[in-house]
């Protein structure tokens, strides 16, 4: 990740102002909530590249299935291929 957005550099100088004059003075200036600049200082480690947004995608699918359930169905394609659809 190379390119640093507007919303990183927002979220860098609300997370110095919170550290300097508190979170309710940053909540003031900022008119955001005190859950937002918590949870951008709980995720905030020392770079700015900590701020940006991720990825909101499942990492799984609960229906998915497993490989060995996989290697089954394969197998029984294979011995039986005129059965089933």
């Amino acid at each position: 990740m190379a390119s640093i957005t507007q919303d990183m550099k927002y979220r860098l100088s609300l997370i110095n102002y919170s550290q300097r004059y508190g979170v309710t003075q940053a909540t003031i200036k900022y008119r955001c909530n005190r859950q937002y600049i918590y949870r951008w200082l709980r995720r905030y480690d020392g770079t700015i590249h900590s701020l940006a947004e991720r990825s909101r995608r499942p990492h799984s699918h609960k229906n998915q299935h497993t490989e060995e359930e996989l290697k089954l169905i394969n197998d029984m394609r294979r011995r039986n291929p005129h059965s089933g659809c």
